[in-house]
């Protein structure tokens, strides 16, 4: 018997299914004009700013984040049934169905329910209470905050080295900075994708923490391009990834890791419109090992900061 949680995922579910795709285009823009003006302007400019899912200019009626996200809702409605049952506990399911009505109805109080208090961002000891002697690879250092958490969470003798990886030199000297009291940590100002070679930065103007990779040269700024693959050769024992929408080609980079070390990953799924799906067919390809979770620590108005935590199933899940 369906609990509340499944009903209401299925039913939200049923209206994609029944509904065409410009029934559901138009009922986002209808519920998107019912929300404050202010809060209007707020979500025109963060769209903007940092341009992930698609164009936005309200005085134009161009709302192509809603349109894109209406033509996935239509398109994949069976995709989002496949992570909502391969999801292992009801918080991540909650926390699906609450990302989908935020889209969708733009219901801020779900997406508030949904939001992880308790816990460091990634660090769930609900899910992971323990850590040692972990090889931890954090793809996305930035200054170094994510390490910071995972000492504050599991202590300082909870592992055995740290690889960083920023494509932002100077962003990687103040990481360095920020963790120099800490012992066995490796700095690596190089990209982590899926292929060998040079690759670009684009900067944003707004936050150097949504810096990315382009094929397209921005100021001359340049920076390596690696697999994780050949680049680190240890046993892997824990990955977290948030490069602003890079993280499928890391991931097709890291798939020798991902198959053979079944490192525990903490993935960001929120930097296009598709990730959120895509990403947990993708290492459920690479191999069927591993129980899917989310969890989220953004705000209430429009979700960003989602993150899929991938857990080795135990032996007794396997069979």
């Amino acid at each position: 018997m369906a609990n509340y949680i499944d009903e209401k995922f299925y039913s939200l579910i049923g209206e994609f299914e029944r509904n065409d795709f410009y029934q559901i285009y138009s009922h986002m823009v209808k519920k998107f004009r019912q929300i404050p003006k202010v809060t209007q302007s707020s979500l025109e400019s963060y769209f903007n700013r940092y341009n992930f899912w698609g164009s936005f200019n309200i005085s134009e009626e161009n709302f192509e984040v809603f349109f894109k996200k209406a033509k996935i809702f239509k398109e994949n409605s069976q995709d989002y049934i496949w992570l909502y049952e391969n999801l292992a506990d009801y918080q991540s399911k909650y926390l699906l169905y609450a990302i989908l009505n935020n889209f969708y109805n733009f219901d801020f109080n779900s997406l508030k329910n949904a939001t992880e208090n308790v816990f460091l961002q990634y660090f769930d000891l609900n899910l992971l209470p323990k850590c040692k002697n972990e090889i931890f690879v954090d793809v996305g250092t930035y200054v170094g905050d994510t390490v910071i958490d995972f000492i504050k969470s599991y202590g300082q003798d909870s592992y055995e080295k740290i690889y960083c990886y920023d494509i932002t030199d100077k962003i990687l000297d103040t990481a360095k900075n920020n963790l120099s009291t800490y012992k066995n940590i490796e700095f690596r100002n190089k990209a982590v994708s899926n292929i060998a070679g040079i690759t670009a930065v684009s900067e944003n103007t707004f936050s150097a923490s949504a810096n990315k990779t382009d094929s397209i040269e921005q100021n001359g700024i340049q920076v390596e391009s690696i697999k994780l693959d050949d680049d680190i050769q240890d046993k892997i024992t824990l990955i977290k990834m948030d490069i602003e929408g890079g993280e499928q080609d890391a991931i097709r980079g890291s798939f020798r890791h991902i198959r053979e070390d079944l490192p525990k990953m903490f993935l960001s799924v929120y930097h296009n419109n598709i990730d959120l799906i895509e990403i947990p067919k993708m290492i459920n390809n690479i191999t069927p090992q591993y129980n899917f979770y989310l969890r989220y620590y953004g705000g209430c108005v429009y979700p960003t900061e989602i993150v899929l935590v991938c857990l080795p199933k135990t032996e007794e899940e396997c069979y």
